[in-house]
Protein backbone atom coordinates (compact mmCIF):
# COMPACT_ATOMS: atom_id res chain seq x y z
CA UNK A 1 0.00 0.00 0.00
CA UNK A 2 1.49 3.40 -1.01
CA UNK A 3 1.66 6.47 1.19
CA UNK A 4 -1.32 8.16 -0.48
CA UNK A 5 -3.49 5.12 0.25
CA UNK A 6 -2.30 5.01 3.85
CA UNK A 7 -3.10 8.67 4.39
CA UNK A 8 -6.49 8.32 2.68
CA UNK A 9 -7.45 5.39 4.92
CA UNK A 10 -6.24 7.20 8.00
CA UNK A 11 -8.31 10.27 7.25
CA UNK A 12 -11.29 8.05 6.59
CA UNK A 13 -10.97 6.77 10.17
CA UNK A 14 -10.50 10.30 11.47
CA UNK A 15 -13.52 11.53 9.54
CA UNK A 16 -15.57 8.78 11.17
CA UNK A 17 -14.36 10.48 14.31
CA UNK A 18 -13.18 9.76 17.77
CA UNK A 19 -15.59 12.59 18.59
CA UNK A 20 -17.64 15.15 16.67
CA UNK A 21 -15.76 17.51 14.35
CA UNK A 22 -15.19 20.53 16.54
CA UNK A 23 -15.85 24.06 15.24
CA UNK A 24 -12.67 25.76 14.16
CA UNK A 25 -11.00 22.40 13.51
CA UNK A 26 -9.81 23.57 10.08
CA UNK A 27 -8.34 26.71 11.70
CA UNK A 28 -6.35 24.53 14.13
CA UNK A 29 -5.02 22.25 11.43
CA UNK A 30 -3.98 25.16 9.21
CA UNK A 31 -2.30 26.94 12.11
CA UNK A 32 -0.31 23.86 13.06
CA UNK A 33 0.51 23.41 9.40
CA UNK A 34 2.12 26.83 9.34
CA UNK A 35 4.17 25.98 12.44
CA UNK A 36 5.15 22.49 11.31
CA UNK A 37 5.94 22.50 7.60
CA UNK A 38 7.36 19.01 7.78
CA UNK A 39 3.86 17.50 7.99
CA UNK A 40 2.28 19.78 5.37
CA UNK A 41 1.06 16.82 3.27
CA UNK A 42 -1.11 15.40 6.04
CA UNK A 43 -2.26 18.78 7.32
CA UNK A 44 -3.58 19.99 3.98
CA UNK A 45 -5.72 16.87 3.50
CA UNK A 46 -7.01 17.07 7.08
CA UNK A 47 -8.04 20.68 6.49
CA UNK A 48 -10.11 19.63 3.49
CA UNK A 49 -11.82 16.88 5.52
CA UNK A 50 -12.67 19.34 8.29
CA UNK A 51 -13.94 21.95 5.83
CA UNK A 52 -16.24 19.45 4.11
CA UNK A 53 -17.62 18.36 7.49
CA UNK A 54 -18.24 21.97 8.49
CA UNK A 55 -20.09 22.74 5.25
CA UNK A 56 -22.39 19.79 5.85
CA UNK A 57 -23.68 21.32 9.12
CA UNK A 58 -26.93 23.30 8.94
CA UNK A 59 -26.76 26.96 9.96
CA UNK A 60 -30.19 28.33 10.87
CA UNK A 61 -30.27 31.87 12.27
CA UNK A 62 -29.76 32.33 16.01
CA UNK A 63 -29.26 35.57 17.93
CA UNK A 64 -25.79 36.24 19.27
CA UNK A 65 -25.16 35.58 22.97
CA UNK A 66 -22.78 37.00 25.55
CA UNK A 67 -20.38 35.39 27.98
CA UNK A 68 -20.97 35.61 31.73
CA UNK A 69 -18.45 35.32 34.59
CA UNK A 70 -18.37 32.07 36.60
CA UNK A 71 -21.22 31.57 39.05
CA UNK A 72 -20.57 30.49 42.62
CA UNK A 73 -23.92 28.92 43.51
CA UNK A 74 -26.24 26.32 42.01
CA UNK A 75 -23.85 23.48 42.82
CA UNK A 76 -21.21 24.85 40.46
CA UNK A 77 -17.50 24.37 41.06
CA UNK A 78 -15.65 26.32 38.39
CA UNK A 79 -11.96 27.05 37.84
CA UNK A 80 -11.67 29.17 34.69
CA UNK A 81 -7.99 29.81 35.38
CA UNK A 82 -7.06 26.10 35.23
CA UNK A 83 -6.31 24.13 32.06
CA UNK A 84 -5.86 21.26 32.57
CA UNK A 85 -7.86 21.47 35.81
CA UNK A 86 -6.28 20.96 39.21
CA UNK A 87 -9.40 21.36 41.37
CA UNK A 88 -12.91 19.93 41.16
CA UNK A 89 -15.08 20.98 38.22
CA UNK A 90 -18.75 20.19 38.70
CA UNK A 91 -22.29 21.42 38.16
CA UNK A 92 -25.40 19.97 39.75
CA UNK A 93 -25.21 16.18 39.88
CA UNK A 94 -22.40 15.92 37.30
CA UNK A 95 -18.68 16.21 37.95
CA UNK A 96 -15.44 15.92 36.06
CA UNK A 97 -14.35 12.61 37.58
CA UNK A 98 -11.12 12.36 35.59
CA UNK A 99 -9.31 13.52 32.51
CA UNK A 100 -6.55 12.07 30.37
CA UNK A 101 -3.93 13.02 27.84
CA UNK A 102 -2.40 10.72 25.24
CA UNK A 103 0.80 10.47 23.24
CA UNK A 104 2.31 7.91 20.91
CA UNK A 105 5.18 5.98 22.45
CA UNK A 106 7.51 4.12 20.10
CA UNK A 107 7.60 0.40 20.84
CA UNK A 108 9.62 -0.99 17.94
CA UNK A 109 11.05 0.54 14.77
CA UNK A 110 8.10 1.97 12.88
CA UNK A 111 5.47 0.87 15.43
CA UNK A 112 4.15 2.57 18.52
CA UNK A 113 1.24 2.68 20.97
CA UNK A 114 -1.05 5.60 21.71
CA UNK A 115 -0.66 5.74 25.50
CA UNK A 116 -3.12 7.47 27.83
CA UNK A 117 -2.22 9.08 31.15
CA UNK A 118 -5.06 9.70 33.61
CA UNK A 119 -5.64 12.27 36.34
CA UNK A 120 -8.30 11.04 38.80
CA UNK A 121 -10.33 13.11 41.24
CA UNK A 122 -9.32 12.50 44.85
CA UNK A 123 -12.65 12.63 46.76
CA UNK A 124 -10.90 13.67 49.97
CA UNK A 125 -9.08 16.71 48.58
CA UNK A 126 -11.19 17.62 45.56
CA UNK A 127 -8.05 17.71 43.43
CA UNK A 128 -7.00 15.75 40.36
CA UNK A 129 -4.04 13.45 40.95
CA UNK A 130 -1.96 11.78 38.27
CA UNK A 131 -2.24 7.98 38.16
CA UNK A 132 -0.16 6.54 35.33
CA UNK A 133 -0.69 2.87 36.23
CA UNK A 134 -3.64 2.38 33.91
CA UNK A 135 -4.16 2.22 30.16
CA UNK A 136 -7.91 2.71 30.48
CA UNK A 137 -10.17 4.00 33.28
CA UNK A 138 -13.98 4.04 33.55
CA UNK A 139 -15.36 5.81 36.62
CA UNK A 140 -18.56 4.40 38.12
CA UNK A 141 -21.60 6.61 38.83
CA UNK A 142 -21.20 7.94 42.37
CA UNK A 143 -17.44 8.36 41.80
CA UNK A 144 -16.38 5.99 44.57
CA UNK A 145 -14.89 3.28 42.37
CA UNK A 146 -13.50 2.88 38.87
CA UNK A 147 -12.83 -0.03 36.54
CA UNK A 148 -9.25 -0.05 35.25
CA UNK A 149 -7.02 -1.92 32.81
CA UNK A 150 -3.29 -2.40 33.22
CA UNK A 151 -0.80 -0.93 30.78
CA UNK A 152 -0.41 -3.81 28.32
CA UNK A 153 -3.50 -4.25 26.15
CA UNK A 154 -5.46 -6.34 25.62
CA UNK A 155 -5.67 -7.05 29.36
CA UNK A 156 -6.65 -10.42 30.83
CA UNK A 157 -8.23 -8.94 33.97
CA UNK A 158 -10.25 -5.94 35.11
CA UNK A 159 -9.37 -4.05 38.27
CA UNK A 160 -11.92 -2.42 40.56
CA UNK A 161 -10.20 0.65 41.98
CA UNK A 162 -11.19 2.35 45.23
CA UNK A 163 -10.93 6.05 44.38
CA UNK A 164 -10.70 7.06 48.05
CA UNK A 165 -7.66 4.93 48.87
CA UNK A 166 -6.19 4.56 45.39
CA UNK A 167 -5.93 0.80 45.96
CA UNK A 168 -7.33 -2.06 43.90
CA UNK A 169 -10.29 -3.61 45.70
CA UNK A 170 -10.17 -6.76 43.58
CA UNK A 171 -9.19 -8.16 40.21
CA UNK A 172 -11.71 -9.91 37.98
CA UNK A 173 -10.44 -12.38 35.39
CA UNK A 174 -11.87 -11.57 31.97
CA UNK A 175 -11.21 -14.73 29.99
CA UNK A 176 -10.81 -12.56 26.87
CA UNK A 177 -8.43 -9.72 26.03
CA UNK A 178 -10.03 -6.44 27.13
CA UNK A 179 -9.27 -3.03 25.65
CA UNK A 180 -12.13 -0.74 26.72
CA UNK A 181 -14.62 -0.32 29.58
CA UNK A 182 -17.95 1.43 30.21
CA UNK A 183 -20.46 1.37 33.07
CA UNK A 184 -24.21 1.03 32.76
CA UNK A 185 -26.26 4.07 33.75
CA UNK A 186 -27.09 2.55 37.15
CA UNK A 187 -23.48 1.47 37.75
CA UNK A 188 -24.43 -2.17 38.25
CA UNK A 189 -22.68 -3.58 35.18
CA UNK A 190 -19.62 -3.02 33.04
CA UNK A 191 -19.39 -3.67 29.31
CA UNK A 192 -15.79 -4.57 28.42
CA UNK A 193 -14.82 -4.48 24.75
CA UNK A 194 -12.56 -7.37 23.75
CA UNK A 195 -9.75 -7.32 21.18
CA UNK A 196 -7.19 -9.75 19.82
CA UNK A 197 -4.48 -7.08 19.79
CA UNK A 198 -3.87 -3.64 21.23
CA UNK A 199 -6.50 -1.31 19.68
CA UNK A 200 -4.17 1.68 20.13
CA UNK A 201 -1.35 0.50 17.89
CA UNK A 202 0.19 3.11 15.59
CA UNK A 203 2.49 2.84 12.57
CA UNK A 204 4.86 5.49 11.29
CA UNK A 205 4.30 6.76 7.72
CA UNK A 206 5.98 9.30 5.51
CA UNK A 207 3.84 12.29 4.54
CA UNK A 208 3.44 13.18 0.86
CA UNK A 209 5.31 15.93 -0.98
CA UNK A 210 8.51 15.46 0.96
CA UNK A 211 6.87 16.07 4.34
CA UNK A 212 7.94 14.50 7.59
CA UNK A 213 6.85 11.35 9.37
CA UNK A 214 3.67 10.89 11.36
CA UNK A 215 2.02 8.23 13.53
CA UNK A 216 -1.29 6.88 12.23
CA UNK A 217 -3.68 4.14 13.33
CA UNK A 218 -2.75 0.66 12.27
CA UNK A 219 -4.47 -0.27 9.02
CA UNK A 220 -6.49 -3.33 8.10
CA UNK A 221 -9.68 -2.84 10.13
CA UNK A 222 -10.00 -3.88 13.75
CA UNK A 223 -9.05 -6.79 15.98
CA UNK A 224 -12.25 -6.33 18.00
CA UNK A 225 -13.84 -9.68 18.87
CA UNK A 226 -16.91 -8.81 20.95
CA UNK A 227 -17.89 -7.69 24.42
CA UNK A 228 -18.05 -8.94 27.98
CA UNK A 229 -20.88 -7.91 30.34
CA UNK A 230 -19.73 -8.00 33.96
CA UNK A 231 -21.98 -7.81 37.04
CA UNK A 232 -20.08 -5.64 39.54
CA UNK A 233 -21.73 -7.25 42.57
CA UNK A 234 -21.29 -10.93 41.76
CA UNK A 235 -18.32 -10.59 39.33
CA UNK A 236 -20.18 -12.98 37.03
CA UNK A 237 -19.79 -12.27 33.33
CA UNK A 238 -20.91 -13.39 29.88
CA UNK A 239 -19.04 -12.87 26.63
CA UNK A 240 -20.64 -12.34 23.22
CA UNK A 241 -18.84 -12.46 19.90
CA UNK A 242 -19.36 -9.64 17.40
CA UNK A 243 -17.87 -10.16 13.92
CA UNK A 244 -15.49 -7.36 12.87
CA UNK A 245 -16.11 -5.53 9.60
CA UNK A 246 -14.51 -2.81 7.51
CA UNK A 247 -16.96 -0.29 8.97
CA UNK A 248 -15.23 -0.50 12.36
CA UNK A 249 -12.08 1.44 13.27
CA UNK A 250 -9.16 -0.07 15.17
CA UNK A 251 -10.60 1.08 18.51
CA UNK A 252 -14.38 1.10 18.67
CA UNK A 253 -15.55 0.38 22.20
CA UNK A 254 -19.06 -0.65 23.20
CA UNK A 255 -21.29 1.28 25.58
CA UNK A 256 -24.66 0.48 27.12
CA UNK A 257 -27.90 1.87 25.78
CA UNK A 258 -29.87 4.03 28.20
CA UNK A 259 -31.85 1.08 29.61
CA UNK A 260 -28.83 -1.23 29.63
CA UNK A 261 -30.70 -3.83 27.56
CA UNK A 262 -28.52 -3.21 24.49
CA UNK A 263 -25.01 -2.07 23.66
CA UNK A 264 -23.84 0.09 20.77
CA UNK A 265 -20.67 1.27 19.07
CA UNK A 266 -19.74 3.75 16.39
CA UNK A 267 -19.52 2.62 12.76
CA UNK A 268 -18.02 4.24 9.67
CA UNK A 269 -20.56 5.22 7.02
CA UNK A 270 -21.80 7.90 4.68
CA UNK A 271 -21.96 10.47 7.48
CA UNK A 272 -20.37 11.09 10.88
CA UNK A 273 -21.90 9.92 14.14
CA UNK A 274 -23.40 6.63 12.97
CA UNK A 275 -23.93 3.87 15.54
CA UNK A 276 -24.90 0.20 15.51
CA UNK A 277 -26.83 -1.46 18.35
CA UNK A 278 -26.55 -5.09 19.48
CA UNK A 279 -28.49 -7.21 21.92
CA UNK A 280 -26.59 -8.78 24.77
CA UNK A 281 -26.04 -11.97 22.76
CA UNK A 282 -24.08 -9.98 20.16
CA UNK A 283 -26.76 -9.90 17.44
CA UNK A 284 -27.34 -6.67 15.49
CA UNK A 285 -30.62 -4.96 16.33
CA UNK A 286 -32.45 -1.73 15.62
CA UNK A 287 -31.81 1.31 17.79
CA UNK A 288 -34.28 1.94 20.63
CA UNK A 289 -36.99 4.42 19.68
CA UNK A 290 -35.50 7.17 21.85
CA UNK A 291 -31.91 6.63 20.66
CA UNK A 292 -32.32 6.23 16.90
CA UNK A 293 -31.53 9.90 16.18
CA UNK A 294 -28.58 10.19 18.57
CA UNK A 295 -25.03 10.58 17.33
CA UNK A 296 -22.23 8.36 18.55
CA UNK A 297 -19.87 11.36 18.59
CA UNK A 298 -22.00 13.60 20.86
CA UNK A 299 -21.37 12.33 24.40
CA UNK A 300 -24.32 14.03 26.17
CA UNK A 301 -27.01 11.93 24.41
CA UNK A 302 -30.39 11.97 26.29
CA UNK A 303 -31.47 14.41 29.01
CA UNK A 304 -32.08 12.91 32.48
CA UNK A 305 -35.84 12.76 31.89
CA UNK A 306 -35.30 11.28 28.42
CA UNK A 307 -37.35 13.95 26.64
CA UNK A 308 -34.54 15.76 24.83
CA UNK A 309 -31.60 14.64 22.70
CA UNK A 310 -28.26 16.45 22.46
CA UNK A 311 -27.09 16.57 18.86
CA UNK A 312 -24.28 18.16 16.92
CA UNK A 313 -23.08 21.60 15.92
CA UNK A 314 -25.82 23.70 14.27
CA UNK A 315 -24.20 27.10 13.84
CA UNK A 316 -20.90 28.86 14.44
CA UNK A 317 -20.08 32.55 14.39
CA UNK A 318 -17.13 34.50 15.65
CA UNK A 319 -16.53 33.50 19.28
CA UNK A 320 -19.83 31.58 19.54
CA UNK A 321 -21.31 28.21 18.63
CA UNK A 322 -24.72 26.59 18.97
CA UNK A 323 -25.68 22.92 19.01
CA UNK A 324 -29.01 21.32 18.21
CA UNK A 325 -31.46 19.94 20.78
CA UNK A 326 -34.00 17.56 19.25
CA UNK A 327 -36.99 15.41 20.05
CA UNK A 328 -35.39 11.96 20.48
CA UNK A 329 -38.36 10.10 18.96
CA UNK A 330 -39.00 12.27 15.90
CA UNK A 331 -35.60 13.82 15.29
CA UNK A 332 -37.19 17.27 14.96
CA UNK A 333 -35.25 20.21 16.36
CA UNK A 334 -36.74 21.66 19.55
CA UNK A 335 -34.23 24.44 20.13
CA UNK A 336 -30.55 25.31 20.00
CA UNK A 337 -28.18 25.78 22.88
CA UNK A 338 -24.80 27.44 23.19
CA UNK A 339 -21.80 25.16 22.85
CA UNK A 340 -19.74 23.47 20.19
CA UNK A 341 -19.71 19.92 21.56
CA UNK A 342 -22.31 18.85 24.15
CA UNK A 343 -20.56 16.64 26.71
CA UNK A 344 -23.00 15.94 29.55
CA UNK A 345 -26.46 16.89 30.81
CA UNK A 346 -26.39 18.53 34.24
CA UNK A 347 -30.17 18.44 34.56
CA UNK A 348 -33.09 18.67 32.14
CA UNK A 349 -32.20 22.24 31.09
CA UNK A 350 -28.43 22.61 31.56
CA UNK A 351 -25.46 20.93 29.88
CA UNK A 352 -21.68 21.02 30.01
CA UNK A 353 -20.09 21.72 26.64
CA UNK A 354 -16.88 22.62 24.89
CA UNK A 355 -17.13 26.20 23.62
CA UNK A 356 -14.53 28.33 21.91
CA UNK A 357 -12.74 31.02 23.86
CA UNK A 358 -13.67 34.53 22.71
CA UNK A 359 -11.24 36.95 21.14
CA UNK A 360 -8.90 34.27 19.76
CA UNK A 361 -8.55 33.79 16.02
CA UNK A 362 -7.87 30.06 16.24
CA UNK A 363 -10.21 27.57 17.89
CA UNK A 364 -9.41 27.27 21.61
CA UNK A 365 -12.04 25.30 23.58
CA UNK A 366 -12.97 25.66 27.25
CA UNK A 367 -15.54 23.85 29.37
CA UNK A 368 -18.70 25.87 29.90
CA UNK A 369 -22.13 25.44 31.46
CA UNK A 370 -24.98 26.27 29.07
CA UNK A 371 -28.74 26.54 29.57
CA UNK A 372 -31.67 25.92 27.23
CA UNK A 373 -33.40 29.17 26.35
CA UNK A 374 -30.38 31.31 27.21
CA UNK A 375 -27.29 32.43 25.31
CA UNK A 376 -25.35 33.00 28.52
CA UNK A 377 -22.46 30.68 29.38
CA UNK A 378 -20.65 30.01 32.64
CA UNK A 379 -16.98 29.18 32.17
CA UNK A 380 -15.92 26.08 34.11
CA UNK A 381 -12.31 25.52 33.01
CA UNK A 382 -9.45 27.38 31.48
CA UNK A 383 -8.87 27.37 27.75
CA UNK A 384 -7.38 24.23 26.26
CA UNK A 385 -4.40 25.17 24.10
CA UNK A 386 -3.51 22.64 21.39
CA UNK A 387 -0.09 21.09 21.28
CA UNK A 388 2.00 21.65 18.16
CA UNK A 389 2.84 17.94 18.19
CA UNK A 390 0.33 15.87 16.17
CA UNK A 391 1.37 12.81 18.19
CA UNK A 392 0.00 14.24 21.44
CA UNK A 393 -3.64 14.57 22.50
CA UNK A 394 -4.77 17.43 24.70
CA UNK A 395 -6.65 16.72 27.93
CA UNK A 396 -9.99 15.00 27.48
CA UNK A 397 -12.67 15.18 30.22
CA UNK A 398 -14.51 12.22 31.76
CA UNK A 399 -17.86 13.28 33.25
CA UNK A 400 -19.81 11.12 35.69
CA UNK A 401 -22.97 11.48 37.80
CA UNK A 402 -21.89 12.08 41.39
Amino acid sequence: MNVESLVRDTLREQAAGQRAVEPGFADRVLAVRRRRRRVRGLASVAAVVATVAAIAVGVPSVDSGRDEPPAAGNGISAHPDQSPPRDLIAAGDVALAAYYTAETVERTAGEGVNRRTYWLLDPATGRYEKDDRWSYVAVAPGMRTAAVLERDLPADRIGILDLTTGDIDRWVKAGHGVGGLAYSRDGGRIVATTYDENPDLRVRVQAAEGGGEAWVSKFGGTSRTGFLVLDVVTDESTWSAVPAGRDVNAREDFAFSRTGQLVYSRVVGERDGLQQFYDLSGAKTAAPADERYLRSDVPARLSPDGRLAALGLAKERKDTSWSSIRDPRTGEEVTKVRGATLLAWVDDRRLIAWERAPGVAEYRPRLVLVTLGSDEVTQLSGTRVPDDDFDRQEWEPVFVTR
